[in-house]
C-alpha cells in the first residue's frame, strides 16, 4: 500500500492527501511529529519535514511540490497541474504564492504561533506575529475573490493544484477558527466547493488531540 507520512495540521501534508484522492490513489496515513526528529524519519527525509510518500514500488519521495509534481507525471489521466503550457504555469504560480507568501505571512502568523508551538514545546506565542497575520489574511482572502469571480476555479476553468493548496491552508486557520469569512463572501462561495468535495472528507475528520476546531469546521454549509 502506498503511504503518506503526515501531521494533521500541515497544509502541506493536507494537499498531497486531497491531490491523492482527487486521482483516485489509495494511500495509508503515518503521524509523523517532525520535531521528534526521528532517525527512521530522518532517513527517509533528511529535511525533516512532512509530507514524504512512499510509492507501491517503494520509492521514496519528500517535499509537497516534488510528490505534487510526480503524481501528476506518474498518473497524468487525472491533472491536477493544467493540460497546457499556460494553464500549468497559473497554477504552478498560484501553488507558490499560497506554500510560500500565504504560509510566511498568515499560516505560520496564526498556526504556527498559536499551536504548533504549543504541540511541539517550542516556547510562547508572538503576538506581534498573531496580529500580523490577522490582518495580512484579510488581503489574501480579497485576492481569492477576485480570482474566484472571475474563473471558474483559482487557476482557471478547471480544478487545480492551487484550489487544493490554498484550500490546505486555510482549513488549518479555519480549525482555530481564524477565517473572517464572513468579511469575504467570494472566497467563502470558492471554499464551500472546496470543502463539499469527496477529497475533503477525511480533512474535515482530522482532529488534533486536546484541540477542537470549532463548530462550522466540518459542517459543508458553514
Amino acid at each position: 500500500m502506498r503511504i503518506l507520512y503526515h501531521f494533521w495540521l500541515s497544509p502541506f501534508s493536507r494537499a498531497i492527501r486531497m491531490i491523492l484522492a482527487e486521482k483516485g490513489l489509495p494511500f495509508e496515513l503515518e503521524l509523523e511529529k517532525p520535531w521528534e526528529r526521528r532517525a527512521e524519519f530522518l532517513a527517509m527525509n533528511p529535511m525533516g519535514e512532512v509530507p514524504v510518500l512512499i510509492e507501491l514500488d517503494g520509492a521514496i519521495y519528500a517535499d509537497s511540490h516534488v510528490i505534487s509534481e510526480y503524481l501528476d507525471e506518474a498518473y497524468p489521466e487525472r491533472s491536477l497541474i493544467g493540460g497546457d503550457s499556460v494553464s500549468r504555469a497559473e497554477a504552478r504560480r498560484l501553488v507558490q504564492w499560497f506554500d510560500v507568501k500565504f504560509n510566511q505571512e498568515v499560516t505560520q502568523a496564526l498556526v504556527g504561533e498559536k499551536l504548533m508551538k504549543r504541540l511541539a514545546g517550542q516556547g510562547y506565542p508572538q503576538p506581534a506575529a498573531i496580529r500580523t497575520g490577522l490582518t495580512e489574511i484579510h488581503t489574501h482572502l480579497a485576492y481569492i475573490s477576485f480570482l474566484a469571480e472571475r474563473r471558474r476555479w483559482l487557476g482557471g476553468n478547471y480544478l487545480s493544484a492551487a484550489d487544493l493548496v490554498a484550500a490546505a491552508h486555510l482549513s488549518v486557520i479555519d480549525y482555530i477558527g481564524d477565517v473572517p469569512w464572513d468579511d469575504h463572501p467570494g472566497a467563502k462561495d470558492w471554499y464551500v466547493r472546496i470543502k463539499s468535495r469527496p477529497s475533503f472528507r477525511a480533512i474535515l475528520a482530522d482532529r488534533v488531540p486536546g484541540v477542537a476546531p470549532p463548530d462550522h469546521y466540518s459542517d459543508l454549509d458553514f
